[in-house]
């Protein structure tokens, strides 16, 4: 076996995956793509100087399989692959809703099976990388994801029945927080803003709020309560959020999310 890291899909994931495993100190030799398209491989080869081979080739002998593949294409990636992962090396699954037991079948016994669900600000570093660990894994190489995975984000690491819950959090989390950028962008030009205006208005105050959320060790209703003022403005928006049940509406949006990632998890997944 290698020190070689196998990446199966070289998407927008995937690259970026390939990104942040340079960042943490992984040698460009070590890292090993799977495309087919020979442009897309020279264009891998010169953006990142990594090595780009085919399936079998880039898995056989390989310490780490990173497989960032759509859900629905890793049965195909398995029954192609899986039996050339040496025992001893780790598979690590990007795919959303499959579940570690689905490729300890089919690997190897003595390869070790992580689950990893990461969200797509992970394409400017401040990703959410939810990891767990399959049967047979140790937490030695749990550390080991863990430390490949930190420049891009927060890695949490989660007992595989939490994985709906946080899929519903921070895997569609970023969506919800657009789609309150886009009422805010909304509102602000039915209150007389110009579209580009009240778009840098509400993405510079998004941000910042997170930021101050992030720096803070107060609960964030406390800091909400900070810029209602009685009877001011905040105070007249946040009635009007409470009276259509907002709150209720979006943790309730995250209890349909969970649910509909335990279906596509469910029994076969």
């Amino acid at each position: 076996m290698t020190d070689r890291i196998a990446i199966i899909g070289v998407g927008v994931m995937g690259e970026t995956l390939v990104s942040t495993l340079l960042a943490a100190g992984v040698e460009p030799g070590r890292v090993v793509a799977v495309e087919k398209r020979p442009e897309r491989a020279a264009e891998l080869r010169e953006r990142h100087g990594i090595d780009v081979a085919g399936l079998e080739d880039a898995v056989r002998g390989a310490d780490l399989v990173l497989l960032v593949t759509k859900p629905q294409d890793v049965p195909g990636v398995l029954e192609q692959a899986g039996p050339l992962v040496v025992p001893g090396a780790a598979v690590v699954s990007f795919a959303a809703g499959v579940r570690t037991a689905t490729i300890e079948a089919a690997v190897p016994d003595g390869v070790e099976v992580l689950r990893v669900m990461p969200n797509t600000p992970a394409l400017v570093g401040q990703g959410v990388f939810g990891v767990s660990a399959g049967a047979s894994c140790s937490d030695e190489r749990v550390a080991a994801v863990q430390h490949l995975l930190e420049p891009g984000g927060t890695v949490v690491v989660v007992d595989e029945d939490d994985q709906d819950a946080l899929t519903a959090v921070s895997g569609s989390g970023p969506a919800y927080v657009f789609y309150l950028a886009e009422a805010m962008i909304a509102g602000g030009v039915e209150a007389g803003l110009d579209p580009a205006t009240a778009h840098r208005l509400a993405v510079a105050t998004i941000q910042g709020s997170a930021a101050l959320l992030a720096g803070s060790d107060d609960e964030p209703a406390e800091l909400r309560r900070r810029v209602t003022s009685p009877n001011g403005t905040t105070a007249a928006a946040i009635a009007t959020f409470d009276d259509r049940g907002v709150k209720q509406a979006v943790a309730d949006g995250v209890r349909a999310a969970a649910a509909r990632s335990a279906e596509l998890s469910g029994p076969g997944a």
